[in-house]
C-alpha cells in the first residue's frame, strides 16, 4: 500500500462566515492522497473543487479542518522558513495559462522565479542552463526563454505554466482545470505530457476538472463534489462504471459518445438534490460501500447498496 502524502480531515471553506449570505463553497470534506497516485476532483462550476485546491496550498486560509501534508499540519505552519519549504514541495497549476504569467517578464525569468526565491542555482550560466533543460522537458525550445507569453499559442502558455511548477521540483502538485481553456485537440496532449513527468519524476497530483472522461484517462480515483460537499469517492472504474451517488449517475450521462444511434435514443439522468431527500433522524456521512469506494449516504441507502 502507497504511503499517504495528503490527508485532509474536515476541510472547510466559508466565506462572509456567520452572515446572511454565507457561502459554505468547501464543507467538512475528507479524504487522502497517497504518493504517486492522481486524484482526480470532480464535479459542475461552483461545486467548490476549485476552492478546495486552493485552500489545501494555502492561497485561503481554510475555516476550519486539518491539511496535513507528510504527517505536518500545513494550515498550522508559522514560520517564513516553514512555509518557503511547504511551497517548495506543493506547486499548483493554474486553470487560465495566461493570466497565471506575468505578461512583462519573460519566460526566462518566469521559469527561474523559484529557482531564485529557494536558491537552487548559483550564477547565471546555471540558471539559464537550468530553464532551458526545463523548457525542453516540457516540449518547448531553449529560444523560448527570451520570448514574453503574448507569443505563444494557450497551449504552449500552459506547458511554461508546468515548467514553472516543475522548476522547484516537488512532490505534489494540484493541477486546477489545467486543460478547460485550451482547444480539444491540446488538451490530451498536455494530459499525456502530464502523465510522462509523472511517471519520470514520481509526482503526485490532485486533478481538478469537470470532464469526467478526461478525469478518468488520468486519475487512478476519482472524488466527486456537489455543492461543497464530497459525494463520492473511489477507484476510477468502479466510479465510472458502478456509480451509486445520483449526482455522480448524472454527471456520468452527460458524457457524450462517438455513436450517433446511440447517442440519439440514450436518456440522460438529471440531479434534483429535492427528490433525494433524508429522514429528520437520519445520518448522511461517508460510508465504505466496497474497499476503496465511498458514498455519502445514510444507513438505509447504504443497506440497500450493500444488497444491490
Amino acid at each position: 500500500m502507497a504511503k499517504k502524502l495528503l490527508e485532509i480531515k474536515n476541510l472547510k471553506q466559508y466565506f462572509n462566515e456567520g452572515k446572511k449570505n454565507e457561502v459554505r463553497a468547501v464543507d467538512d470534506i475528507t479524504f487522502d492522497i497517497y504518493k504517486g497516485e492522481t486524484l482526480g476532483l470532480v464535479g459542475e462550476s461552483g461545486c467548490g473543487k476549485s476552492t478546495t485546491g486552493r485552500t489545501i496550498i494555502r492561497l485561503y486560509n481554510a475555516t476550519g479542518g486539518e491539511v496535513i501534508y507528510d504527517g505536518i499540519d500545513v494550515h498550522n505552519k508559522k514560520s517564513k522558513k516553514d512555509l518557503k519549504m511547504f511551497n517548495r514541495k506543493m506547486q499548483m497549476i493554474f486553470q487560465d495559462p495566461y493570466a497565471s504569467l506575468n505578461p512583462r517578464m519573460k519566460v526566462l525569468d518566469i521559469i527561474a522565479e523559484g529557482l531564485d526565491i529557494h536558491g537552487l542555482v548559483k550564477g547565471t550560466k546555471e540558471r539559464t542552463a537550468r530553464v532551458n533543460e526545463l523548457l525542453e522537458t516540457v516540449g518547448l525550445n531553449r529560444e523560448h526563454a527570451n520570448r514574453y507569453p503574448h507569443e505563444f499559442s494557450g497551449g504552449q502558455r500552459q506547458r511554461l505554466g508546468i515548467a514553472r511548477a516543475l522548476a522547484v521540483e516537488p512532490e505534489f502538485i494540484i493541477a486546477d482545470e489545467p486543460i478547460s481553456a485550451l482547444d480539444v485537440s491540446i488538451q490530451a496532449q498536455v494530459v499525456n505530457l502530464l502523465k510522462e513527468l509523472q511517471e519520470e519524476k514520481g509526482l503526485t497530483y490532485l486533478f481538478i476538472a469537470h470532464d469526467l472522461s478526461m478525469v478518468k484517462y488520468i486519475s487512478d480515483r476519482i472524488g466527486v463534489m456537489y455543492f461543497g460537499k464530497l459525494v463520492e469517492i473511489g477507484p476510477a472504474e468502479t466510479l465510472y462504471t458502478a456509480p451509486l451517488h445520483p449526482y455522480t449517475q448524472s454527471l456520468l450521462s452527460a458524457i457524450p459518445l462517438p455513436d450517433p444511434n446511440y447517442e440519439r435514443n440514450r436518456v440522460r439522468k438529471g440531479y434534483d438534490p429535492k427528490s433525494h431527500k433524508y429522514l429528520d433522524d437520519e445520518e448522511v456521512t461517508m460510508r465504505e460501500v466496497t474497499p476503496g469506494h465511498f458514498v455519502l449516504c445514510s444507513q438505509r441507502e447504504f443497506d440497500s447498496f450493500k444488497k444491490a
